[in-house]
């Protein structure tokens, strides 16, 4: 038994999970798992290091990571009130970022197979986000890139922040 076992060869995900990287990404899946309530999102600027209020002083949203890997992401800005007319709707889509997918754990980040989303150049794309959770908070990254609803065709990156949902401060 012993040389049968010296003797098999290695698969792609023996050798994963000797590094670690196989169970440091469940660690990660197991602790995203549930709804995660949006507490800060700041956008900056690449090429002047601004920071942009693209949803002003108090966002509100959530991210829902399921058990079989699905993730719900609805955020939107600040002071939104109904629309009466197609100008205000418009507005409205510019603060906003919605997306449904499928998601997978590599490394320090989450990536999402986009299947529906509020702008539809993102549906069938790949989203990246590294994040870290420390206790109950969540801070994620996006990598720099065009954002269809602020900064104009410049790019920019969101610095976001969610607590667990179920531990409201």
């Amino acid at each position: 038994m012993q040389r049968q076992q010296r003797n098999r060869k290695m698969t792609a995900q023996d050798v994963l999970r000797q590094n670690g990287s196989v169970n440091g990404n469940e660690d990660l899946r197991q602790q995203l798992i549930g709804t995660w309530k949006l507490v800060s999102y700041r956008v900056e600027e690449k090429e002047s290091g601004s920071f942009i209020h693209a949803m002003g002083p108090s966002p509100r949203g959530r991210v829902v990571f399921t058990q079989d890997g699905w993730v719900a992401f609805n955020l939107e800005g600040s002071h939104r009130h109904p629309a009466e007319c197609d100008e205000d709707r418009a507005r409205l889509m510019r603060t906003l970022v919605a997306y449904i997918g499928r998601y997978r754990v590599e490394g320090d980040q989450w990536i999402t197979q986009v299947e529906t989303a509020w702008a539809p150049e993102w549906v069938g794309t790949e989203q990246r986000r590294t994040v870290a959770v420390s206790g109950v908070h969540a801070d994620v990254t996006t990598p720099w890139r065009e954002m269809p609803n602020w900064a104009e065709g410049r790019l920019s990156r969101s610095l976001i922040r969610f607590r667990r949902a179920d531990c409201e401060e």
